[in-house]
């Protein structure tokens, strides 16, 4: 028992120490999303921002698929010393085990929060072919014209928002799945396919130069990038739900002490000049947090993602 005791406190020693020298060493940041994508934009950008601030490098490492199920696991699997973090989205947070029967992990039991970072913008577009210039519009062409809607999609954000869409405005439309956003949105431009669920930061240029055409905006507020597009609840669909956003977290029992300077760290790094300006052409919505409110908004999350489901009639695989 003795040896036990001793054995422990080490243990416990050895930790705080550790965690009193954190970082010693570069962190991995991984990203469940390639190269050239927004939350990859982001990542890079905060992690570059970090990296001056703690004196060790934050290296992004991209592990693509599974609608990021991939990146979750690869950082369960991690020691809990952060070097191995995860700059995740409600794909692999909240979507990817709402969509599996057995899900590769619990987003809530196999994770540390650490610090919600804020929330993507989405906006609602439609090829200039279709002749809708609203929401209401929309709804009307897609009941007279039943399943000659082809929607693209690029993300798990894509397919739970156009699903409920779908469900709310009692329209059928043909879905297109993409492996990313980028070969959707080629699609769509080419008139391939006619709607899409797309993020800011892809679909802003072609918007402004006329290739596509925006009907709403999926935040619950204008954004500033496009605010004369109205928010889907303005434009007559106030049952909408879907947020998108993203968050930092580590492997669970990650120390306190890591976390608090982890927090701290991506906290203040939004607060620099280089970074503000990166988010704010992607439109993102810096929020912060403490990593009990991540904790519990995860929570929150997963359990909206399983109701949506259930109300949309989508069966996990």
């Amino acid at each position: 028992m003795k040896k036990l005791l001793t054995a422990l406190m080490f243990g416990a020693f050895a930790l705080s120490a550790a965690a009193q020298s954190y970082p010693a060493k570069p962190i991995r940041l991984v990203v469940p999303f390639p190269p050239g994508s927004a939350t990859d934009t982001i990542a890079r950008t905060f992690g570059a921002a970090v990296s001056q601030s703690i004196g060790q490098p934050v290296l992004v490492e991209n592990k693509a698929g599974a609608d990021g199920a991939i990146a979750g696991a690869e950082v369960v699997r991690a020691p809990p010393d952060g070097y191995t973090l995860l700059f995740a989205t409600n794909s692999p947070m909240a979507v990817a085990p709402s969509m599996k029967k057995n899900p590769p992990y619990d987003p809530v039991r196999d994770f540390t929060p650490i610090a919600d970072i804020g929330r993507y913008t989405f906006f609602v577009v439609v090829h200039p072919s279709v002749p809708a210039k609203t929401v209401a519009e929309l709804i009307r062409y897609a009941k007279d014209n039943p399943e000659k809607i082809n929607y693209a999609t690029g993300n798990t954000t894509g397919i739970m928002s156009t699903a409920q869409f779908s469900h709310l405005a009692g329209v059928k439309m043909i879905h297109v799945p993409y492996k990313g956003e980028p070969q959707a949105l080629t699609d769509l431009i080419a008139g391939r396919v006619q709607f899409m669920v797309v993020s800011a930061g892809t679909v802003v240029p072609h918007i402004r130069e006329g290739k596509l055409r925006p009907l709403a905006v999926i935040t619950s507020k204008r954004s500033p990038i496009l605010p004369d597009v109205p928010t889907l609840n303005e434009a007559g669909m106030p049952q909408f739900s879907i947020t998108s956003w993203a968050a930092l977290y580590g492997p669970a029992k990650l120390p306190g002490e890591i976390v608090a300077r982890l927090n701290k760290e991506f906290l203040a790094a939004a607060q620099r000049p280089e970074v503000q300006s990166v988010l704010e052409k992607q439109a993102f919505i810096f929020v912060g947090s403490t990593p009990e409110k991540l904790g519990a908004f995860t929570k929150e999350q997963n359990d909206e993602y399983k109701a949506m489901m259930r109300a949309t009639g989508m069966e996990p695989e």
